[in-house]
């Protein structure tokens, strides 16, 4: 493989000779990126369905529409986003004219995760090559025949000193952890999340990491339970449950856990069939690596429903278990897989008491029809962003950033909040020369302290 640093430099390189600061060259190459996805959707579809199992129809609904969406939204409104942004000058700065000037931060790294590698991939590159960077695009080792369909569309648009895609494991990660940008952009796991934020303070090198935790679902006894589990079945086991912001686990009402359940039996069997294991929608485990840790976090006396497994084929079947402790293996790490514990309690403060007490997760879900309790929720716990009656559409929007907080991640994007992310805001006073104010100037003078005091106040 070529040399990271050689690439880097190239792109430094390419970034110094000022091409990607012309916005409508930058327009052009997102329009040729749209056209390329479209031109290779069978490839990409293919690629998804190889590594992760995916149906065309989940595909395009959850990773290349999805991108072809927020490219369109990005060639929209890409003039306005870059144009400098005028802002109020304040009196003592009179015959000023102040603005905020949109400045890309230079050579970007962008790590993307297995689990949606179409999207991951090429959302944050869009906002990226939006904002006038160049990026060096590392992607996981785990999705290969993904990955080449992503490279043949990358390559056809950006020279490799615009932007570059890389393969490989842990030793190109090192290396580029090892080589300066001027901007990373992880989204993974916590403790490779670490890694990444621990070298680039090394450097002071900002960042946005993209992170996940154990997600927590709300079901109060006002809820509509039918909806309810509809909603959590599809967003529970969607890509086999290994989607960052899926609903980890259930925190039901003791009331209405009985209907819950049983309406969550009812609506997996609806949506995946008697027998998930041989829907052909149905997709399967990234590897067996994970496939094996998923497996150990199943409780046989816990099983309720699904637990049936095929290690050849690496697919569990949508899993549900009951009876549920904070002390099970279950609820120790982040699940990432389609096992469904359902956890219940009689005051809503135990709740909040035990999601607060851990790491903040990257998205709650509370389904309820109570707005006073839905306000304590919201408003009582910290954590990345979420829905009320609904899972996981939080973050198909444009019009607000998705991220985390705490330890599910910093920093945020998607729509103006990706150019945001990959934008540095030079603030600017031009400064008129035409009058000079002497007060501010030394000798000072007491006669002329009023007047200061007015500018400043």
């Amino acid at each position: 493989m070529e040399n990271i640093s050689e690439i880097v430099a190239r792109q430094r390189e390419y970034f110094e000779s000022g091409k990607t600061l012309n916005v409508k060259e930058r327009k052009r190459s997102l329009v040729a990126l749209y056209n390329a996805i479209k031109a290779n959707l069978p490839a990409l579809h293919e690629g998804l369905k190889k590594d992760l199992g995916k149906s065309d129809t989940e595909s395009y609904m959850c990773e290349t529409g999805f991108a072809l969406s927020e490219l369109s939204y990005m060639i929209k409104h890409i003039n306005k986003f870059a144009k400098p942004q005028k802002v109020k000058t304040p009196l003592a700065q009179a015959i000023s004219k102040s603005y905020r000037l949109p400045s890309p931060y230079g050579t970007v790294l962008i790590m993307n995760p297995w689990n949606y590698p179409v999207l991951l991939s090429i959302d944050p590159l869009v906002a990226a090559v939006a904002a006038g960077n160049t990026v060096v695009l590392k992607l996981s080792e785990y999705s290969p025949n993904t990955n080449e369909a992503i490279k043949k569309v990358i390559s056809s648009v950006f020279p490799p000193e615009h932007v570059a895609v890389l393969f490989g494991g842990l030793q190109v990660n090192t290396e580029l952890m090892q080589t300066g940008f001027d901007y990373i952009f992880f989204t993974g796991s916590k403790m490779v999340g670490k890694l990444v934020y621990q070298s680039a303070a090394q450097r002071l090198t900002p960042v946005t990491l993209e992170l996940g935790g154990k997600s927590p679902c709300i079901v109060d006894e006002s809820a509509n339970i039918r909806l309810a589990a509809k909603r959590i079945v599809f967003g529970k086991f969607l890509n086999l449950g290994q989607t960052c912001v899926a609903p980890d686990y259930i925190f039901c009402a003791e009331k209405i856990h009985d209907e819950l359940v049983a309406e969550i039996k009812k609506q997996i069997k609806t949506q995946f069939g008697e027998n998930p294991l041989e829907n052909p929608a149905y997709g399967k485990i990234i590897n067996e690596k994970h496939y094996v840790r998923i497996c150990g976090l199943i409780d046989e006396n816990k099983v309720v429903y699904g637990g049936k497994k095929d290690q050849e084929r690496l697919k569990i079947e949508p899993t549900v278990l009951d009876g549920v402790t904070y002390d099970d293996a279950v609820m120790q790490e982040e699940i990432f897989g389609p096992v469904l514990p359902v956890l219940t309690y009689r005051e809503e403060g135990e709740v909040i008491k035990y999601i607060k007490e851990n790491d903040a997760p990257l998205a709650l879900y509370i389904f309820s029809s109570d707005k006073q309790r839905i306000k304590k929720f919201t408003t009582g716990i910290g954590f990345g962003g979420g829905c009320v009656n609904d899972v996981i559409i939080h973050l198909a929007t444009p019009y607000m950033p998705f991220g985390g907080f705490g330890a599910s991640g910093i920093g945020g994007y998607h729509g103006k909040a990706s150019f945001d992310t990959f934008t540095h805001y030079k603030s600017i006073v031009n400064k008129s020369t035409a009058i000079d104010l002497p007060m501010r100037y030394q000798p000072y003078k007491k006669s002329n302290e009023k007047l200061i005091k007015k500018f400043l106040h």
